[in-house]
C-alpha cells in the first residue's frame, strides 16, 4: 500500500466517523427535544428535530 492509498483509507475512515457522530447528534437532539443549530447559505438556523 502506497502513501496515497493509505491517506485515502484514513480519509474514508474519518468521513465514516463523522457520519456516525452526525447521526448520534440528531438522535440526542430528538431525545432531549432541543434545537439543532446549523449554518445554511451564510445564515444561522435553529431547527427543531
Amino acid at each position: 500500500m502506497n502513501a496515497a492509498e493509505r491517506q485515502n483509507e484514513i480519509f474514508n475512515k474519518i468521513i465514516k466517523g463523522m457520519d456516525k457522530v452526525y447521526e448520534k447528534l440528531i438522535e440526542y437532539k430528538k431525545l432531549k427535544n432541543s434545537e439543532l443549530v446549523v449554518m445554511q447559505d451564510g445564515k444561522i438556523l435553529r431547527i427543531k428535530p
